[in-house]
């Protein structure tokens, strides 16, 4: 997604500006999605791909929302981030280029890891509401039938048969028809 700054400054609330595309950062606790325990999934503001679920989300008292891992490694980057007289690795979008946030190793398990998100780089979709957004949800309860139905005109960014044999962790998109689409992780 290429997009001058004028128009980024057009479509995006000045906080998610801000933060997307200067890397600015929130103040800890002025999150509004430090509360929120509903299932659903976390896009990237900008661009809508889907970044976390709401099962990988956890109470890290820092201040931000926290997350163990991305749906899938390869829609995040890591740099390095050496500003503020620290070392930090900074979490970007694969999409838009967005800064996100940054990623520590002091997490819980399984992953050990940490993504400190901005509130205003996320958007939050309820699972309720995430096919009329445009995503495609298909539990793995549904069977690879339905998986694959639901995907029948996106192409996967996993191995499909992969993707069948452990539906939880498939996750699919197709930015030409309708935006980003992911199946999420039947609760436990």
């Amino acid at each position: 997604v290429t997009k001058s700054e004028a128009e980024w400054r057009r479509i995006l609330p000045p906080a998610s500006f801000a933060v997307l595309r200067q890397e600015d950062t929130e103040r800890p606790r002025s999150s509004p999605l430090n509360a929120e325990k509903r299932r659903g999934l976390y896009a990237c503001a900008g661009c809508g791909l889907p970044l976390y679920r709401s099962e990988a989300k956890f109470e890290s008292g820092t201040g931000w929302p926290s997350f163990t891992k991305p749906i899938e490694r390869s829609f995040v980057g890591v740099t390095r981030d050496l500003s503020y007289g620290m070392e930090r690795d900074e979490v970007h979008c694969n999409v838009d280029g967005a800064h996100l946030g940054h990623v520590f190793d002091d997490g819980p398990a399984p992953t050990g890891l940490r993504y400190c998100m901005n509130s205003a780089a996320l958007r939050f979709i309820p699972v309720e509401d995430l096919e009329k957004e445009g995503y495609v949800v298909a539990e793995a309860h549904d069977g690879p039938a339905a998986l694959a139905a639901a995907n029948r005109v996106a192409r996967w960014t996993t191995d499909l048969d992969a993707a069948l044999a452990d539906p939880a962790n498939a996750v699919f998109f197709d930015s030409a028809i309708t935006g980003y689409r992911a199946p999420l992780a039947p609760r436990a």
